[in-house]
């Protein structure tokens, strides 16, 4: 990979190059970290060499005047029309449809039925029952010492 020294990055910064070979420059500074950072370098050292605002305010007017003037007149007339819509277009036509399908399915209980239906499905049909390990130990347990009392009971006799 060829790195580029910091006299090109200031060609570059300086637009000096046609655009192939600023396109070059750029996709190279995608890779390669080592040449990013002699651009950046290259770029303080010309926002040096920069002359000065004096008043930011009185600069900032003059460039929005330029602006307003350089924009032909069939736009600002566009601008200032203002676009009639339909009124099923509208946001308050639409917050009002909902409302009232809202309210109609309220009154009507469709909400009510739903809610029926889903403990329906919410629930299982069956449930299988599960033994802990616990209780399989205790049960087991018992039985045998119950068998062991009737080993007892029957040796006895």
């Amino acid at each position: 990979m060829r790195h580029y020294s910091i006299e090109e990055w200031m060609k570059y910064v300086k637009n000096e190059f046609n655009q192939d070979v600023r396109e070059e420059y750029e996709n190279h500074l995608y890779t390669c970290d080592q040449c990013l950072d002699l651009y950046l370098e290259a770029v303080t050292v010309a926002e040096s060499e920069l002359p000065e605002v004096e008043n930011d305010v009185e600069f900032t007017n003059s460039i929005m005047v330029q602006i307003a003037e350089s924009h032909p007149p069939s736009l600002k007339v566009v601008n200032k029309r203002k676009e009639s819509r339909p009124f099923y277009q509208t946001a308050i036509f639409h917050y009002t449809v909902a409302a009232a399908m809202t309210i109609l399915l309220m009154t009507t209980g469709v909400f009510q039925s739903i809610t029926q239906y889903t403990v329906s499905v919410q629930t299982p049909s069956f449930q299988e029952k599960r033994i802990s390990v616990t209780e399989g130990i205790v049960d087991k347990t018992f039985a045998w010492m119950d068998s062991l009392d009737k080993d007892s009971k029957e040796a006895n006799k």
